[in-house]
């Protein structure tokens, strides 16, 4: 039995492969990198917490793989990136957050995405648990995440965790300047609904009540319903 049938097995909702028609709506895969080298330095220098999710916006030794100057040509336009990784435990949906451009990643183990559309967000700022897809990912897929899909960190599935490398505009995922903040209060004083999602610089997050670490920093809790988790 493959890994996605044992998931399927022991899951109550759909989870589809990486390879269905409905990812495209999501996310794209970059084909014609090879990223074997890189994942070996992920299993062989990045730790897996042992309980918990630990992401890291930058790491020098990572953006010097050729594989990162390749995406910042070629998928990014020659933009600034920052290249870093998360790295975790986690089983539970419990959570959403998406940026205004795109996200490519690398997966360095076999992994589930829980992915959405931005659009639908109501205009209450709420979104169901039972709206988002699960798919799941086999162990070297790059891929692209669109700046319209609503995504947290993967999901493990298995219980060593999972490892990801998660490549960025330079400056993403970065806490706000007091500055900046304050722009922000300005603009939910004013009624912009989404401000109130904005968390770090270029992520704007939609938590579920129950994921405490993103509600004590201050996330919007608007993800309603169960907070789901996946067997392995």
């Amino acid at each position: 039995m493959t890994k996605i049938e044992e998931l399927r097995k022991k899951n109550d909702f759909p989870i589809y492969d990486y390879r269905d028609e409905r990812f495209k709506k999501y996310c794209s895969i970059i084909g014609f990198l090879d990223p074997e080298e890189i994942i070996s330095y992920m299993n062989e220098n990045t730790p897996i917490p042992e309980e918990g999710n630990i992401y890291v916006p930058s790491v020098s030794e990572l953006e010097k793989f050729p594989i990162i100057e390749e995406i910042r040509k070629v998928c990014f336009g020659g933009l600034d990136i920052q290249a870093g990784y998360c790295n975790g435990r986690n089983s539970t949906f419990n959570g959403f957050e998406y940026h205004k451009g795109s996200e490519v990643n690398i997966a360095c183990c076999d992994l589930v995405l829980i992915l959405g559309q931005r659009s639908d967000i109501s205009d209450e700022l709420t979104y169901s648990v039972e709206q988002p897809e699960v798919f799941f990912i086999e162990k070297g897929t790059v891929y692209e995440m669109y700046g319209t899909t609503l995504h947290l960190s993967p999901l493990r599935v298995c219980e060593e965790g999972f490892r990801d490398v998660i490549i960025l505009p330079r400056g993403t995922n970065t806490p706000l300047s007091e500055e900046e903040k304050a722009a922000r209060q300005d603009a939910i004083e004013k009624g912009d609904k989404e401000a109130r999602l904005l968390l770090l610089k270029q992520k704007w997050v939609i938590s579920h009540p129950e994921r405490e670490p993103l509600i004590k920093q201050g996330a919007h809790p608007g993800v309603t319903g169960p907070n789901k988790e996946l067997f392995y």
